[in-house]
């Protein structure tokens, strides 16, 4: 299977176990606020990723003769842009959110909701000048489609006096994907796990704070294993997919998320789909298919770039080691890229972040 089709593949897993998500935290309000629902997702995704890092480590030192590490330190030089993605996706999105709920009605806020893949898009393109075609918008436009279609509600008039925090909220997690993709060539499970850890402990104690009521072990633990699957997972892989696709693509495939929801929410509740559904679902799946097909391919000069991510000695790593290798693929290791100009399709990855 191809970079592409894996990167695609990675962000639709990531899309779909979000989605999933959905419909287990309506059954789980009943019994939780919505800021303590939210942080016991993030802590179990914290906590989850933290005993896999843990495990793993572990198994590293019952190995030292391999160097390097697998996973080498975060660097200091890069903690800005990581602190600014929890801040603005894992505290300010997360609180906009719940404030914005609380005074708009759920399908207004679904509709809302839509703009996050959108505004992904936009500072991708505008800031961070990520390249886009007329076939990547389209299949952004296709996708941000379906959504509105997936979560329309005919009859509804005017937007609610929460309108404006729930589109803040998009607005930070978009920020918060693009900034996430400044770091995506460091530990996906690293990354994640400080995102979950420190959103979730803010918000478990704005809910006790607002006077949330703490709820069973049983509640507690279905909670954070749901925020492992659906939170802790689904952001390494979306993190993973970063590092392929760049942000603007990899936010398209995961607006595909509310499909999921939606689905598993009907074979729980069993009813029978709207004509709407289907004509989201069209839009979704031409939206994936229009970017999946993208071609781009120009000749390009990769400047020199000194980094750590794991790779293959394919033909942008053409590298000596300064350690004793033992020949194996992929592995991980801070590496230098000489300048080389060359021709080939190609995303914007953490290798083609060229201008055009």
């Amino acid at each position: 299977m191809s970079i592409r089709f894996n990167a695609a593949f990675t962000a639709l897993l990531a899309a779909a176990l979000f989605g999933a998500t959905t419909p287990l935290a309506k059954a789980l309000l009943g019994a939780l606020s919505p800021f303590l629902l939210a942080g016991l997702f993030y802590l179990g995704s914290g906590l989850g990723l933290a005993t896999v890092i843990l495990v793993r480590r572990l198994k590293g030192k019952g190995n030292s003769a391999r160097q390097p590490a697998d996973h080498p330190p975060f660097p200091l030089r890069e903690a800005p842009w990581l602190a600014g993605a929890i801040v603005a996706g894992g505290v300010a999105g997360p609180a906009l959110l719940m404030l914005g709920l609380q005074t708009t009605p759920a399908a207004t806020g679904s509709l809302l909701l839509n703009l996050e893949g959108v505004f992904t898009a936009l500072i991708a393109w505008i800031v961070f000048r990520e390249n886009v075609d007329v076939q990547v918008f389209l299949g952004m436009a296709a996708i941000v489609a379906g959504g509105v279609a997936l979560s329309w509600q005919p009859g509804t008039v005017g937007l609610p006096p929460g309108t404006l925090l729930l589109i803040g909220a998009c607005a930070c997690w978009a920020i918060d994907n693009n900034l996430t993709r400044k770091v995506s060539t460091h530990d996906a499970m690293f990354i994640a796990c400080l995102k979950g850890l420190v959103a979730g402990s803010v918000n478990v104690t704005l809910a006790l704070a607002l006077g949330a009521s703490w709820p069973t072990g049983a509640t507690v633990a279905l909670a954070m294993l749901t925020g492992f699957a659906g939170y802790g997972v689904s952001l390494v892989l979306f993190v993973v997919a970063l590092r392929h696709l760049g942000s603007a693509r990899t936010g398209a495939y995961f607006s595909v998320a509310p499909l999921f929801g939606v689905t598993l929410s009907w074979l729980l509740w069993p009813e029978l789909p709207p004509p709407l559904f289907w004509l989201a679902a069209a839009l979704m799946t031409l939206g994936v298919w229009l970017h999946i097909r993208e071609r781009h391919e120009h000749p390009h000069t990769h400047e020199p770039l000194d980094h750590t991510h794991r790779h293959r000695h394919d033909a942008h790593h053409q590298h000596e080691h300064d350690f004793a290798w033992d020949g194996e693929e992929p592995h991980t290791h801070p590496h230098e890229h000489a300048p080389l100009t060359h021709v080939h399709a190609h995303f914007p990855d953490i290798h083609h972040r060229h201008s055009h």
